[in-house]
């Protein structure tokens, strides 16, 4: 190996063990903490928030997305909640703008990466974007493009959102001891406490339950509640485990381009002085599926590179904001004409993000 790669490599490994701790423990703490302040603002609360038809609802929805750590496509099922609801459809609107483009994780990984300045520079103009878009699709009557089967409430059946599983009561079996208990052993032998058969639900179980009998014919079940701040963290760190493959992958590729692309190739092409790079980074975020935990970390290498500031701005709004996938989700919601209009918003939002970024720092 030559002198000059082992070099690289260095820097390249150097870089990849920085971010990768650095960005770990930011997403754990931050997400942490969004999850103890879901205990007191549920995805319930926020859909009965949104109902209210009122003038409040851009803002109030546009703060709520800032505090909700959804990404573009786990967006699309609680915007059909709403959308079953009732929402005033502005406010849902800017709820979808936002909530992908300023979730916590989001902003404290801007705060992070490139500083305060830049990290309130994004979220006042996604938040102020997303709150206009809302309120003029909602003027111009983009509300009748959306399809009418959106409105209709799927079969009852288990989920997440509503019901897990069957929640009546059922009669326990009759049996010679008043009590059939857990098949495999007779009532009136088991004396020890036996953990009850998993329930197969859509949801996590919480709650540790055991049954003891004690007795013929009686059954006594005991259940031990988890810990709020126990059950918290599980949450959080399920998360992190899903979300850390994509942030890996951003690390790896941002180390990769630190360490071995030339800065001069990247100046040459994304620099400050080149005009289309802003509308190419916008347009060509959409297709590039990379959720933000991973493209916040590689912009971070582009910046050191060489390339422009207001270039990565407009990259990172539209890979965050909008996605193929996303797009063909919403094709069970919207119409042709409100898709148009959703992907005009975020490449606006992106471009005009890059160039006020260039044009008031650059």
């Amino acid at each position: 190996m030559s002198p000059e790669f082992v070099t690289m490599f260095k820097e390249a490994a150097g870089m990849f063990l920085f971010l990768a701790a650095e960005l770990t423990v930011l997403f754990l703490v931050i997400s942490y903490l969004v999850g103890v302040l879901q205990e007191f603002l549920t995805p319930e609360k926020i859909q009965s928030i949104l109902s209210s038809r009122n003038g409040k609802g851009y803002v109030i929805a546009a703060l709520l997305g800032s505090i909700t750590p959804f990404c573009s496509c786990s967006t699309i099922p609680f915007l059909k909640g709403l959308l079953r609801a009732r929402a005033g459809f502005g406010p849902m609107m800017v709820f979808l703008f936002a909530s992908p483009l300023l979730n916590p994780v989001i902003i404290g990984l801007f705060v992070v990466t490139f500083g305060i300045q830049v990290a309130a520079f994004y979220f006042i103009v996604a938040m102020a974007v997303s709150v206009i878009a809302g309120y003029v699709l909602e003027k111009l009557g983009f509300e009748r493009y959306v399809r009418q089967e959106a409105y209709q409430v799927a079969d009852s059946g288990s989920s997440c959102g509503s019901t897990c599983g069957d929640s009546a009561p059922k009669k326990a079996e009759a049996s010679s001891c008043g009590v059939k208990p857990a098949p495999a052993a007779s009532c009136c032998a088991a004396t020890e406490p036996q953990p009850a058969p998993a329930a197969s639900t859509c949801c996590d179980s919480k709650e540790e339950v055991n049954v003891k009998i004690s007795g013929c014919g009686e059954a006594v079940m005991t259940v031990k509640e988890e810990s709020r701040w126990v059950r918290i963290w599980r949450s959080t760190w399920k998360d992190f485990k899903q979300v850390l493959p994509y942030l890996m992958l951003g690390i790896l590729i941002g180390s990769f381009i630190y360490g071995f692309i030339p800065t001069d190739l990247i100046a040459k092409y994304a620099g400050e002085g080149m005009w289309y790079a802003i509308p190419v980074a916008a347009v060509i975020g959409i297709p590039l599926y990379i959720r933000a935990e991973a493209v916040i970390p590689l912009s971070a290498a582009l910046v050191k590179k060489g390339m422009a500031m207001g270039s990565v701005m407009a990259l990172i709004i539209g890979s965050a904001g909008a996605s193929l996938t996303e797009v063909i989700l919403l094709k069970s919601i919207f119409k042709n004409q409100m898709i148009a209009a959703f992907l005009a918003v975020i490449l606006g939002m992106a471009i005009s993000a890059g160039y006020m970024y260039t044009y008031l720092f650059g």
